[in-house]
């Protein structure tokens, strides 16, 4: 195991460090995002695989001061992480896609550049009906059985 649990985790590291690194400077360029979200699952698996492989190395460190700390201080931050809420700040993009999700469809229509008829045939051509370009994209998506992103979707497509 041992030959290629050490291996795939450090692979994997690799990758979603650099992806990692893209992100935070917001350079999400091609699959940078998807790329980090599901290799993330392939990390875990060499890691989980690394530490089996080397359990009695890996149980020695709980016996170091210094070992504890950091893994103390590791799980700590992750708590925290989870529970602490956030401040109010949302993300600019989320801010913008709550309001064009609010916004009648006229609306979207004249920050897509296009023309609410020709939006309405378009969704319509996905199986989305619409009644009124007054609807707002929530209430097309909820008369249609769709998440709101998905009524976006086909507009800025």
């Amino acid at each position: 195991m041992k030959s290629w649990a050490t291996p795939l985790a450090t692979g994997t590291f690799v990758i979603l460090a650099v992806t990692g690194i893209l992100m935070f400077f917001k350079i999400e360029a091609g699959y940078t995002k998807p790329v980090h979200e599901w290799l993330s699952w392939a990390m875990v698996a060499g890691v989980l695989l690394h530490i089996a492989a080397n359990w009695k190395a890996f149980t020695g460190y709980f016996t170091r001061k210094p070992a504890l700390a950091i893994i103390g201080a590791g799980l700590l931050i992750t708590i925290l992480s989870i529970v602490m809420p956030a401040r109010n700040e949302q993300n600019p993009r989320m801010k913008m896609t709550r309001a064009l999700e609010k916004s009648k469809l006229e609306t979207v229509a004249v920050v897509a550049g296009q023309k609410s008829e020709s939006i309405i045939l378009k969704l319509e051509q996905k199986g989305i009906a619409v009644e009124s370009s007054a609807m707002s994209i929530r209430e097309i998506a909820a008369k249609n059985g769709k998440k709101e992103m998905d009524v976006l979707a086909v507009i800025f497509n």
